[in-house]
C-alpha cells in the first residue's frame, strides 16, 4: 500500500479543503493518507512517504506563503529528486503564475509530477474538488 502525505498551508480553508479531496482521492485508490499542515511537516519526514502532495495558496504577487510553508517546502527541495509528488492550491488574484513558477521549480529539483497540478480561484468548486480528488488517485 502506498503511504503519501498531504502537506498543505491555508489561510482561509480554501487549500485545506482541496488537501482533504487530494486525501480522499488518495484513499479511494487504495492508497494510504496522512494529512499534515506544513508546520507539522519536515524535509526528515520525506522519506517516510512513497509520494507527497503539497498545498499552498497563492500569496502576495503570486509566491509560496513565507512564512511557514515555503521555508518548509525549500528544505524538502533536497529530497525532491526522484520523488513522486502533485500540487495543488486557491488564489484570490492573478491567473496561477505561482503554480506554474512552483511545477517548473519542482521539476528542476529532479521531481516526479503524478499529474498536472490543480488551482482553484477561491473555494473550490465541485469541479475543483473532483480535480483534487483525481489528483490524489495518481499518486498511488
Amino acid at each position: 500500500m502506498s503511504h503519501i502525505a498531504v502537506v498543505y498551508w491555508s489561510g482561509t480553508g480554501h487549500t485545506e479543503a482541496m488537501a482533504q479531496k487530494v486525501a480522499e482521492g488518495i484513499i479511494s485508490a487504495g492508497g494510504e493518507a496522512t494529512v499534515l499542515t506544513a508546520s507539522e511537516f519536515n524535509v526528515s519526514m520525506m522519506d517516510s512517504y512513497d509520494a507527497v502532495a503539497f498545498g499552498c495558496p497563492s500569496m502576495g504577487a503570486e509566491q509560496l506563503e513565507e512564512s511557514e510553508f515555503e521555508p518548509m517546502f525549500q528544505e524538502c527541495t533536497s529530497k525532491l529528486n526522484g520523488k513522486k509528488i502533485a500540487l495543488f492550491g486557491s488564489y484570490g488574484w492573478g491567473d496561477g503564475e505561482w503554480m506554474r513558477t512552483w511545477e517548473e521549480d519542482c521539476k528542476g529539483y529532479g521531481a516526479i509530477l503524478s499529474s498536472d497540478p490543480v488551482i482553484c480561484n477561491e473555494d473550490p468548486d465541485a469541479d475543483a474538488q473532483n480535480a483534487c480528488i483525481e489528483l490524489g488517485k495518481t499518486l498511488v
